[in-house]
């Protein structure tokens, strides 16, 4: 069984990996990011998919926001200042998300509103056999929803793209310096169509997966795909699945590609945010092209061992338990090690075996008096 009474279950280790770079004129906040922030209601413990006309019984169940809140949840637990902007429902759900955001994680919910008479989005997933099957449901968004005009100073932003629309904020916050990665979703009009990304422009990194990288380029391969890319943005990251993680530097020429982690996976929701999340903190840090793709790669390998979207993205406690574990294996790879070694100076001190069991909180018990 996997829940608590909603308590944090440990002290997130606090790292900052941006403490060398800082300057009293910095702007407030790291990262910002807008969209939808839904309620997600995980089962766990099923031993098949539900079968029609039957009752099944979950071994374990939790709950957390999920939406847009799995990467700001993944980039806050990275250290990065986080701010996010998104409409909360006034109901139960929309008050538990608000404060797991807040309270939980330290994200900045300055630019957020909570709507009167709306009801939040919610998300039911059922993960069995390393895969999962999810129903949503939402009523129609409040007008505004999810982005403000004008977003707050930050030294990045991440951008989910949609296909034939602009959001006046990217174009803003590109002008003011703020470094725009961009990610995309299913194109549903099936035109793949790169012009109707049109605020892709204003971006410095596109990160898309393998199928929507060729899709959008038609190039027969993921690779070709990325160098393609590079005539639209400065910076592609595609993504691979298990193959890892490939990315081109239109600007120097530079190529990276590195090996995904074998894990066994128990839930990839969330794993794609995590590793923006993971690559977005390695750019700001300055790292290396082929630090970044490994770093954003660990993160999202830590996260499919958790079930959940933003139940699963790793701190820095994960991290460095990780890291102490795999050197203790005895017949572990020495280049495989080396090529995770520029993580030995920030991470902290752990004493927890690796992999860490994070507890899944529900929607929470009543305080007693």
């Amino acid at each position: 069984m996997i829940e608590t009474n909603g308590e944090r279950p440990y002290c997130q280790a606090h790292v900052d990996p941006l403490a060398g770079l800082r300057t009293p004129h910095d702007p407030p906040w790291d990262v910002y990011l807008t969209g939808t922030v839904f309620l997600d209601i995980i089962f766990t413990g099923l031993d098949s998919a539900p079968v029609r006309g039957t009752e099944s019984w979950a071994r374990g169940m939790g709950s957390s926001p999920g939406g847009v809140a799995n990467m700001a949840t993944a980039l806050a637990r990275l250290g990065l200042k986080t701010s996010l902007a998104a409409a909360f429902g006034d109901d139960h759900y929309g008050e538990y998300c608000w404060d797991a955001l807040e309270q939980g994680e330290g994200i900045d919910l300055a630019p957020s509103r909570t709507v009167p008479g709306w009801h939040s989005p919610v998300t039911v997933s059922m993960a069995y056999e390393g895969e999962r099957t999810m129903v949503s449901h939402g009523h129609e968004p409040p007008p505004e929803e999810p982005a403000p005009e004008h977003a707050p100073r930050a030294r990045a932003a991440v951008a989910s793209l949609t296909p034939g629309t602009r959001a006046q904020w990217i174009a803003e916050s590109a002008r003011a310096g703020t470094r725009i990665f961009a990610d995309v979703g299913w194109d549903d009009t099936g035109r793949w169509d790169l012009a109707g990304l049109a605020d892709l422009e204003h971006c410095e990194a596109f990160l898309p997966n393998a199928d929507e990288a060729m899709r959008y380029t038609g190039a027969d391969s993921p690779r070709a795909a990325a160098h393609a890319l590079t005539e639209y943005v400065p910076l592609a990251v595609v993504t691979l699945g298990a193959e890892g993680a490939y990315a081109v530097d239109g600007r120097t020429g530079e190529t990276a590609e590195v090996p995904a982690i074998a894990v066994e996976a128990l839930d990839p929701t969330g794993a794609g945010d995590v590793f923006v999340a993971g690559f977005v903190m390695g750019t700001l840090a300055d790292w290396p092209l082929a630090d970044r793709l490994a770093f954003a790669g660990l993160t999202a390998a830590l996260s499919v061992q958790e079930f959940g979207g933003s139940l699963s993205a790793p701190g820095w406690a994960e991290i460095a338990a990780w890291w102490r574990r795999v050197q203790s294996v005895d017949d572990q790879d020495p280049t495989a090690l080396r090529r995770y070694a520029f993580l030995e100076s920030l991470l902290p001190e752990v004493t927890r075996p690796w992999p860490l069991r994070r507890a899944v909180p529900t929607i929470g018990f009543r305080r007693s008096a």
